[in-house]
């Protein structure tokens, strides 16, 4: 197999080894070469992903003979045969999903789209810690919340049953103002999208948090590397 010549090139993250195990798990027993032309979509994927935007400009970058290097490297991991250089990056992966094809498909799918939404996302774009799904899932999940139209649906429903307050700390607006009251409130969503894929979002899917309760349960998710309850992250951050 042709070398790579990928000397320079920035460490493959887990998004990016998620959607390698994906196609070795469609491809397996057999790793094509570069040729392929399922190696060369994934090329041309991962060419694309948004937090390697002045390494994709090198032609070494995730090219096909990178791609085929890398399933050869997941197959090494998974039987023990071949190449004898994986990374840390790809045994951790096999760890946490080489029992399970249907979960590495849905991680990966989720990880497709959240490129695709990534490439308009500002470029001062910051993400916040991220979720046990990957970076990617982690910034798409944070753009849904961001909607404005389903936090004025949220925020709309919950004043026709009464006063607003946090559904984590119940904290009650700062101020009296009714043009400024909900302005420390944010819509945070009860259902990772690993689970609840891109559907479109019911009001009952969400609550309302404080801004600081929202990052803290988003701190939370990612201490415990498991999606948390708005209860959960109460008892996790010392609320009750």
């Amino acid at each position: 197999m042709a070398r790579t010549h990928g000397h320079g090139n920035p460490k493959w993250t887990r998004d990016e080894t998620v959607l390698a195990l994906d196609l070795y798990f469609d491809l397996t027993p057999h790793i094509p070469s570069e040729g392929d032309k399922r190696v060369q979509e994934l090329s041309g994927l991962l060419r694309r992903f948004p937090h390697h935007a002045l390494a994709s400009r090198k032609e070494s970058f995730r090219n096909p003979a990178g791609v085929a290097f890398k399933l050869q490297n997941i197959r090494q991991v998974a039987t023990g045969k071949g190449l004898d250089n994986v990374s840390e990056m790809d045994r951790l992966v096999w760890e946490e999903l080489g029992g399970d094809p249907m979960r590495t498909k849905q991680l990966s799918n989720l990880t497709k789209v959240g490129i695709s939404a990534a490439e308009s996302l500002p470029e001062s774009f910051e993400s916040e810690p991220e979720f046990p799904e990957g970076r990617l899932v982690t910034e798409l999940h944070n753009r849904r919340e961001r909607d404005p139209r389903i936090r004025q649906r949220l925020l709309a429903a919950r004043r026709r049953n009464g006063p607003l307050s946090c559904d984590m700390c119940s904290t009650n607006p700062n101020s009296k103002n009714g043009l400024l009251e909900d302005a420390m409130f944010e819509a945070h969503h009860l259902v990772p999208l690993s689970r609840s894929g891109a559907r479109i979002t019911k009001l009952g899917d969400v609550v309302l948090l404080c801004a600081n309760c929202h990052r803290l349960l988003h701190r939370a998710i990612t201490v415990k590397k498991r999606w948390l309850s708005v209860d959960e992250a109460r008892n996790v951050s010392g609320l009750i």
